[in-house]
């Protein structure tokens, strides 16, 4: 069962070929055995999902179902769910249960999914590894030498390993992309405003935007179906009403204009990456595109922009955790002060307080207009350069990541694993929608193409990224991982 897509699970369960508690518990069986290595969960739910799946079964003996009626998902542990730890991959929210669901969860649940648990990240996302999460590293389960990338890590190796069919991400500055890419699976990450973020605990306001990842583009549109719509709750979120993201899976490439900027085939490129998506555009011109070089100006303004907008935003966002209304409280405090300091100091790990040092020190007097305000100014200019090129063409293609999943501990200072998002950081800050597809691989680990279109173009892109899904059969591959004792 776990090799199939989800789309092919929703079929097989309407079709009676298996009950959604016997999918269930094929996947329990899998996290059991085998996460004890990958490390890709923090919690799992099984008594939930079992109840959950019983309910699902007795809805669609009644003829009662939804478009995810029975399948069981993982959600980042980011997602407020209620009565479910919900850590952040942090020591600071050990002992956090959420006392309400996030809309994201909600609608998964009105849809008829189930939730496995949810699964490791690096802390209040920030990293580009999952190297940063109090409850350990995640492996990937193409090569447990290397990262699964980050900072959706948990999920994107849940996927790729076959412990769940499909999991929510989300993305600030590529961490679904980059860990898509990475673990051989395909990530999508939406428009700024597509899909609520109420309940989606704030690493940067104005860059956080969760999304699908699962095998194929064809299970991202039947994900993105159920979560995306405007939320009354969250003052980010746009109200525009939701296409059938199926719609035009099938829809003919014939004449699709391709853009390659310029900027993102440069130095610092691996050339086996290079390679594969070079061979992965030419499928594309086999499908009847057309492409064209591309300039995205801006490009090497992206890192510096991002890493002062991002950690002024977690500087604010993050000084809710204070020891006082929840989370992590450090023991015998003297007085008021010395209880921020050291709950703070003991809740957060060393890269959360690299990045709220950064952001506090921008935002402070004498700095802010040096550097914040100049950085949304240079966001601009960003975005302006993304809007001239789809003037030109229709979508934007290019390596997700510069490298393969690099190894487990090879990435020592953070200049050097900031760099690992320079392909995927100026989309967040532009707002556009983009998705990862699996396009080969370096030596035994995967690579991924990514796509790029303009605002709420996601129909589009879920086309482009499925037909070239039907011309190649890099989403199909799985990797051994367990196969030898399943």
């Amino acid at each position: 069962m776990h090799d199939k897509t989800l789309s092919e699970l929703a079929t097989a369960l309407a079709a009676g070929e298996f009950s959604s508690r016997e999918l269930t518990e094929h996947y329990l069986e899998r996290i059991q055995r085998l996460d004890g290595e990958l490390n890709s969960f923090i919690t799992v739910t099984a008594e939930q999902a079992l109840a959950s799946a019983d309910a699902a079964d007795a809805a669609r003996a009644r003829g009662n179902v939804g478009a995810l009626n029975g399948l069981p998902l993982a959600l980042k542990d980011l997602f407020c769910t209620r009565g479910v730890r919900t850590s952040c991959g942090s020591r600071m929210l050990d002992n956090f249960e959420s006392p309400y669901d996030a809309t994201v969860v909600e609608r998964l649940a009105a849809a008829g999914a189930l939730s496995l648990g949810k699964t490791n990240m690096d802390e209040f996302a920030m990293g580009s590894s999952n190297e940063n999460s109090y409850y350990g590293p995640v492996k990937n389960p193409w090569d447990l030498a290397a990262v699964p990338g980050g900072s959706s890590g948990g999920s994107a190796a849940a996927v790729a390993a076959g412990l769940v069919p499909a999991a929510l991400g989300t993305d600030t500055g590529g961490s679904i992309r980059q860990p898509a890419a990475f673990c051989g699976i395909t990530g999508l990450k939406p428009t700024y405003g597509r899909v609520s973020r109420y309940g989606m605990v704030a690493y940067a306001s104005s860059l956080d935007q969760a999304g699908p990842m699962a095998y194929s583009a064809e299970d991202c549109a039947l994900l993105l179906e159920a979560i995306a719509g405007h939320d009354p709750r969250d003052s980010t979120s746009v109200a525009r009403g939701v296409p059938n993201y199926r719609d035009e899976l099938s829809a003919s490439l014939s004449g699709l204009r391709i853009g390659l900027p310029r900027e993102y085939f440069g130095e610092g490129l691996d050339p086996g990456v290079e390679s594969a998506i070079r061979e992965a555009i030419k499928v594309y011109e086999g499908l009847g595109a057309s492409v064209q070089e591309v300039s995205l100006p801006h490009t090497d303004l992206a890192i510096p922009a991002y890493y002062v907008i991002a950690p002024a935003e977690a500087s604010s966002n993050l000084s809710r955790f204070d020891g006082v209304r929840f989370g992590h409280r450090c023991e015998n405090p003297s007085d008021l002060i010395d209880l921020y300091k050291r709950s703070r100091a003991e809740g957060f790990g060393t890269e959360v307080k690299r990045r709220i040092l950064m952001g506090t020190h921008t935002l402070s007097e004498g700095f802010f207009d040096a550097y914040y305000k100049k950085a949304q100014q240079v966001r601009r200019l960003i975005r302006q350069d993304f809007l001239d090129a789809f003037e030109e063409v229709d979508v934007l293609m290019g390596p997700a990541a510069p490298t393969p999943a690099f190894d487990l501990g090879a990435k020592k200072d953070p200049l050097s694993m900031y760099l690992q998002d320079v392909y995927t950081i100026a989309i967040n800050l532009a707002g556009i929608p983009g998705i990862s597809v699996p396009a080969g691989f370096v030596g035994r680990r995967p690579t991924g193409l990514q796509i790029l279109g303009p605002h709420f173009s996601e129909q589009h892109l879920l086309n482009v990224a499925h037909q070239f899904q039907q011309a190649t059969d890099w989403h199909r591959r799985r990797p051994a991982f367990g196969e030898e004792n399943s």
